[in-house]
């Protein structure tokens, strides 16, 4: 059966590596929502005009999953573990696939992710780097971030990095 997998983790937590990862040892289709912000989003200077961006692009996301899911290829999603209605979004994605789940946790340390951010900048990566991600920006992201609680009903998988 087909396994939706995505990621939970602050800003900097290594969600894209890892999402990549699982989706080169599945096989799975990975959908990284960071590619196609830098691709269709224009310039994202603020959280507010991310969310905008996010909403658009998650109206086309949610459609195909649910065809690939159905299909029964698994698919990694590099985002949507970060808060409890975006975990609901994902739940509602493949359960109207009928497909199996697992949400991949990291649990890292703030100096790590912050270090990772200040690297993500300096080093500009092709196809995710849609701009510099401040420490006032980080901070603001993770202020939204709520790890995934057990009674949330998904299967997860954690990982851990740092104090």
């Amino acid at each position: 059966m087909a396994t939706l997998h995505f990621v939970a983790g602050k800003a900097g937590a290594g969600k894209t590596t890892l999402a990549r990862e699982i989706a080169r040892t599945a096989p799975a289709l990975l959908i990284c929502e960071d590619e196609w912000m830098s691709k269709l989003a224009g310039k994202v200077e603020n959280l507010a005009q991310y969310l905008e961006a996010a909403e658009r692009i998650r109206s086309v996301i949610a459609p195909l999953a649910i065809e690939v899911l159905s299909l029964g290829t698994s698919v990694v999603f590099d985002f949507a573990g970060n808060t409890f209605e975006d975990r609901q979004w994902v739940r509602s994605i493949f359960m109207s696939a009928a497909a199996d789940h697992l949400l991949h946790y990291l649990s890292v340390d703030d100096e790590t992710c912050r270090a990772r951010v200040r690297q993500r900048n300096a080093d500009r990566p092709a196809g995710v780097f849609f701009g510099v991600v401040s420490e006032e920006q980080v901070d603001e992201v993770n202020s939204y971030f709520a790890p995934p609680a057990e009674g949330e009903g998904f299967e997860i998988e954690v990982y851990s990095l740092g104090g």
